[in-house]
C-alpha cells in the first residue's frame, strides 16, 4: 500500500511499518499518532491497533509493482530504525529498494545512533536518501553526527517542527536540508530568525535548502492555520533539491 502525499518533498508515502513511540520533543504533537487513530476509528487495514508499532510484510512488494520512477518517503507513520522493528525487517526493506532502481527512497528517522550502526556493516543503496529529524540543540544536533557516518549518495535534515535556534550546525557531508514549523491545533511557534539563521548556513557550506512551512503560527507571530501561513519566505518559495536529485 501506497499512498499519494501531501508532503511538499516528496510523491508517495510508503509505509511497511506503521505505528511508534515518543523519544524526544519533537514527537509531542505527532500528526502520525493523531492521524493513525483517525485511521483505526476509519476501519482503515494496517491501522487496527492506532499507533502500535506493527510490521506490515504484505506491504513489502508494494514499489516493486510501479512503473513509474517514483520519489518514495518510506515510513511517514513510523520510524524503520525503531527499537523494536528487527534487522531481518529492516533488511528486508532494503532489499525492496535494491531491486527499484528506478525509485528514489527518502528514509528519515529519530534514531539516528541504530541507523548508523545497521549502516556499519552494510552498504546504503544509491537510491536511498537517509536523513535525520533535528527539532533542537538537545535531542536533534547531535543526530546530525551519526548521520554523517552513513555513507548514503544523499544526507538529508529534516529540520520540523523546529521548536528552538539550533546555532551553528556542521553541515560537512550534509547535503539537503529541509525546515519547517509545527502544525495542528497545539503547534509550537518558530521564530523567522532561526530559519533564517539556518538558511544562511546552507548558503554559505552551498547546501540545498527548501523551507517546507510556517505551520500552525506565521512569520509574524500570529496564529493562524497552516493553510494561511503557507510557505514562502522573505516574499519566495525556496524548493531547493540535492544536486543528485530527481525532479519531485
Amino acid at each position: 500500500m501506497t499512498t499519494t502525499s501531501r508532503i511538499e518533498w516528496t510523491e508517495q508515502t510508503w509505509n511497511p511499518t506503521v505505528g511508534c513511540t515518543k523519544v524526544s520533543p519533537g514527537c509531542k504533537h505527532c500528526y502520525s499518532e493523531v492521524m493513525s487513530n483517525r485511521l483505526r476509528a476509519m476501519g482503515t487495514p494496517g491501522y487496527e491497533k492506532g499507533f502500535d508499532l506493527q510490521l506490515l510484510p504484505q506491504r513489502l512488494q508494494t514499489p516493486l509493482l510501479r512503473k513509474k520512477p517514483t520519489v518514495y518517503f518510506v515510513n511517514s507513520m513510523s520510524d524503520l530504525f525503531h527499537e523494536d522493528i528487527p534487522d531481518n525487517y529492516i533488511e528486508k526493506v532494503f532489499e525492496v529498494i535494491e531491486k527499484t532502481p528506478l525509485h528514489t527512497y527518502q528514509i528519515l528517522t529519530k534514531r539516528a545512533e541504530r541507523m548508523a550502526q545497521f549502516f556499519s556493516t552494510r552498504s546504503v543503496p544509491k537510491n536511498a536518501w537517509m536523513g535525520v529529524s533535528v527539532e533542537d540543540k538537545k535531542y536533534g544536533v547531535p543526530r546530525i553526527e551519526h548521520l554523517r557516518k552513513v555513507a548514503a549518495s544523499i544526507r538529508f535534515l529534516s529540520v520540523e517542527p523546529l521548536l528552538e535556534d539550533v546555532g551553528e550546525l556542521r553541515l560537512k557531508g550534509i547535503h539537503w536540508v529541509i525546515v519547517g514549523g509545527e502544525s495542528g491545533p497545539k503547534a509550537r511557534p518558530m521564530q523567522q530568525s532561526w530559519v533564517d539563521a539556518i538558511r544562511f548556513q546552507c548558503e554559505e557550506q552551498k547546501i540545498a535548502f527548501f523551507f517546507k512551512q510556517w505551520g500552525g503560527w506565521g512569520f509574524d507571530g500570529v496564529k493562524r492555520t497552516k493553510k494561511h501561513n503557507g510557505r514562502r519566505l522573505h516574499g519566495r518559495t525556496w524548493d531547493e533539491l540535492p544536486v543528485q536529485a530527481t525532479q519531485i
